[in-house]
């Protein structure tokens, strides 16, 4: 798995199993404070495809350390400023 993109401000699209699980989600979230990916995002890849799997910021630092997302690394916005300085695309990403 490697960095495939990064994204300053992202946008959310909350994939269609997510929305399938909660339709009240909306179909996009703007980028700025309420967006649940937070300041900054690197996006996973494999092979050249999206995983959908991200390592993020987040709009919620107290869930930070907990396992209630979707499978996404989710990290407050200082480490994932911080992080987004170091990473570059196409970085190996190592999950153990």
């Amino acid at each position: 798995v490697k960095v495939g993109a990064k994204t300053e401000w992202p946008e959310w699209r909350p994939p269609q199993e997510m929305r399938a699980r909660q339709p009240e989600l909306p179909k996009m979230v703007p980028a700025g404070p309420y967006n649940p990916l937070g300041a900054r995002a690197l996006y996973l890849s494999r092979d050249g495809r999206d995983t959908l799997y991200r390592i993020h910021g987040t709009n919620d630092p107290s869930g930070v350390g907990f396992d209630g997302t979707s499978g996404c690394f989710r990290l407050t916005n200082t480490d994932v400023i911080d992080l987004f300085k170091r990473v570059a695309v196409g970085a190996k990403v190592v999950v153990q």
